[in-house]
């Protein structure tokens, strides 16, 4: 039923509906705590034949006031558990909301997921899972199918670990790139990132299990994240972060969208009626609930009556706001009754629109295929991996190299992985691991390797040849060494989390020293960054070849070694900008480090933190758009990408119509197989930055030629009249690029189209 049906006839039918279900529910539903629905096939709500809306409207019907309450609020189990009030089943999770069984409705069990099922309470007991690698490489891949396989890989583990909420569907865009979270998140450019969110998020929920898309909005730094106030006009808002969220929305379906912890345009994002009632709940008829972020709730009418439907982990708030606070308030009328069933019954739609009502998680955890998983993982590494520069063809690494050393990066026992929240302690075990002193990510955030070995890998490819692994400590003596070898590769690695953004691009560790110096002892040279986004290149011109593979996860070595010899030709490309210098970038450092350390707390209790405003001054305009704007060239362009072939692109086509089309021929003129991402890019009238308005990935084998078409999506085209409240594509000329990167042109075209009115959901 079409969902706009649906909310017609559930509202029309409410009354009479309603009645029939109270009445019931008082003559026929057992008064044992452990009756389930299940055992009650009469029951309006258990009825599979009825729409998701029509079953959570039964169910808000037949529940007392304190079991609506019982949903609107969860546990932080490491703080509530033995307390006062807390449920005596609960379990270590990230989040726990005591179920109803006489009505069939499953206590809700919250993970951390955004890179794997990264339970941090469990991991303390040796529980394990999955490590998928960066989002950043999961995107990088431009594959959504990949992106779905990994997410349905991250929800098969869940659920057999007996989550059946995950926090993950990381959106928010990359603006700044020493940001401490860009490594969870997909990259600048909202079609991507919307679209491979999308995908992840149906991966998840494939499983029958609930996953959100986070952190909305505009949480896009970490520096001050409890009390910056995110400023932007409207327009700009909508064309970037918000179509992120919106492309994500529209093709995964979340059952949750958790709302973030800073201000945008002075209202908290867990207390802003403009995003959660006006954009999400109403213009988008978004039907799941709104959760908050953990300790990012200041309020209870305020909160409520803005569109808030869940406070989570109440223990990290300065007060539980939806427990007694919020009965208070319904009782007297500052919160309308009305209310609170809405945030009970969009709930309820989200458990029951996923699956996971109808099919609740196992009691007791299941067997697991780790084997099955970690190829998924190896195989994200693999595709995410991006070829930077490789003079001279250096790399592929030829089989009969006899003498490789390997420097730096602890890559004799293992790969970095990011830190907070997305920590996964992944099947192999940790080789190493070290704590924080200070820092507000000392709390919860660990310098984490994965025990996926390039030096084990590289020898297992080339059984023949001396390779060997120095620390790099020593720059000159890592000189000496390298002056002896064919072939020298140094792993350089930036460390980045949750809670602190970095406070430059540079390596550290003086490990720019470390590579120019193995530069001048040996030109093949080989680097390989592992690192949570950008990072600068001051040695880039004397250096062979580059790799950037990102925390590439608990196969992470044996990917890189696959790309190193040519196993696997390299297929990534750039998802975010990389700059040539920290003054490229709309902010060179983080807004807030002047308020350090106050700043960067975790928590919003402290009331010393002072408010700050950051102004986006790029607007919409994120990313390569900023650098096309004011015409600088970076670095590495978002979309860059070489592989160990070359691509040609002609008999450039193009067709009107309401979505246009652009057809050309793709052909690859190497002799090895690889894989072509043509890019499409719109240029609008009037001078406005170039747009990716879509792409497609091609494995062609050597010679092999194809003809392609890429549909222009319709919300690239459009702009947002704030005045008017609409989207409108404008009459006039458009450019359209075929490009292998932003601002690298293939081919070359235009299209006319009439002024028209848009949807931002790409439904027209």
């Amino acid at each position: 039923m079409n969902p706009d049906t649906e909310r017609s006839m559930t509202a029309s039918c409410f009354p009479a509906f309603t009645a029939l279900v109270l009445a019931w529910a008082v003559l026929v539903v057992p008064a044992g705590p452990e009756a389930r629905a299940a055992e009650q096939p009469h029951a309006p709500w258990a009825d599979r034949s009825l729409p998701a809306g029509q079953r959570a409207e039964a169910l808000v019907a037949a529940m007392t006031l304190d079991e609506k309450l019982q949903l609107v609020h969860s546990y932080f189990p490491p703080l509530a558990t033995g307390k006062p009030g807390a449920p005596g089943d609960i379990i270590p999770s990230a989040g726990h909301v005591p179920g109803i069984p006489r009505l069939g409705i499953p206590t809700l069990r919250e993970s951390d997921a955004s890179l794997g099922v990264a339970n941090q309470i469990e991991q303390r007991k040796g529980d394990v899972a999955t490590a998928l690698p960066a989002g950043l490489a999961t995107a990088a891949s431009f594959d959504p199918a990949l992106a779905y396989a990994g997410g349905a890989m991250i929800g098969a583990e869940a659920r057999a670990k007996t989550f059946n909420i995950l926090l993950a569907g990381g959106v928010n865009l990359t603006r700044d790139p020493w940001n401490g979270r860009d490594f969870e998140y997909l990259g600048e450019d909202p079609l991507l990132a919307g679209t491979m969110a999308g995908e992840a998020i149906r991966g998840v929920q494939s499983n029958h299990i609930v996953s959100t898309t986070k952190h909305f909005a505009l949480n896009s730094q970490e520096t001050g994240r409890n009390v910056l106030d995110a400023r932007i006009d409207e327009a700009a808002l909508r064309a970037s972060d918000l179509l992120a969220f919106r492309i994500a929305i529209d093709k995964g379906a979340p059952g949750s969208v958790m709302c973030a912890y800073n201000r945008v345009n002075e209202h908290y994002a867990c207390e802003n009626d403009f995003l959660l009632n006006r954009v999400l709940k109403g213009e988008w008829g978004y039907r799941g609930w709104v959760m908050s972020d953990w300790g990012a709730v200041h309020s209870t009418e305020a909160a409520a009556l803005a569109g808030l439907d869940q406070e989570s982990g109440q223990e990290l708030d300065a007060e539980t706001f939806f427990g007694t606070a919020l009965k208070a308030a319904v009782t007297a009328g500052r919160v309308p009754p009305a209310r609170l069933d809405d945030m009970v019954r969009r709930i309820l739609y989200g458990v029951i629109a996923t699956g996971l009502y109808d099919d609740p998680v196992p009691a007791t955890a299941q067997p697991i295929d780790y084997g099955d998983h970690a190829e998924i993982a190896q195989r994200v590494a693999e595709q995410g991996i991006v070829l930077l520069k490789n003079d001279k063809g250096l790399l592929p690494l030829a089989r009969n190299a006899k003498r490789i050393v390997l420097i730096g990066g602890h890559a004799d026992i293992g790969v970095l992985s990011g830190g907070g929240s997305s920590q996964v302690r992944s099947v192999g075990g940790v080789p190493l691991e070290i704590p924080l002193d200070t820092g507000a990510a000392a709390l919860f955030a660990r310098v984490t390797y994965q025990a996926s070995s390039p030096l084990k890998a590289l020898r297992a490819l080339a059984p023949e040849a001396d390779i060997s692994f120095v620390d790099g400590a020593d720059p000159a003596a890592a000189a000496m060494t390298a002056r002896a070898a064919d072939v020298a590769i140094v792993f350089a690695t930036q460390w980045q989390t949750e809670a602190e953004d970095s406070e430059s691009l540079t390596l550290p560790d003086h490990q720019d020293a470390l590579i120019e110096a193995v530069a001048a002892a040996n030109p093949h040279l080989v680097v390989v960054l592992e690192t949570g986004g950008p990072v600068l290149m001051p040695w880039l011109d004397k250096v062979g070849a580059v790799l950037e593979a990102w925390y590439p996860g608990q196969r992470g070595g044996e990917a890189i070694a696959a790309i190193l010899f040519g196993v696997v030709n390299p297929s990534g490309r750039l998802p975010i900008t990389f700059p040539r210098s920290a003054d490229q970038p709309p902010r060179p450092i983080p807004p807030g480090l002047d308020q350090l350390p106050a700043a960067l707390a975790l928590a919003p209790k402290q009331p010393d933190l002072k408010p700050f405003a950051v102004d986006y001054v790029e607007g919409g305009d994120v990313g390569y758009r900023w650098y096309a704007h004011r015409g600088e060239t970076p670095l590495f362009a978002f979309g860059y990408g070489l592989s160990y072939t070359s691509f040609t692109y002609t008999d450039l086509a193009i067709t009107r119509g309401d979505v246009p089309k652009v057809t050309f021929t793709v052909t690859n003129a190497g002799d090895r197989s690889g894989v072509a991402t043509p890019q499409l890019y719109v240029t609008p009238p009037g001078g406005a930055p170039m747009r990716l308005a879509g792409w497609q990935r091609l494995d062609l084998k050597p010679g092999e030629t194809r003809r392609i078409t890429i549909d222009c999506d319709p919300r690239i085209l459009a702009d947002f009249d704030a005045a008017a409240g609409r989207w409108l594509i404008r009459a006039g000329s458009y450019g359209l690029t075929i490009g292998r990167a932003a601002g690298d042109p293939a081919l070359t075209g235009a299209i006319t189209l009439d002024a028209r009115l848009a949807s931002a959901a790409g439904k027209h």
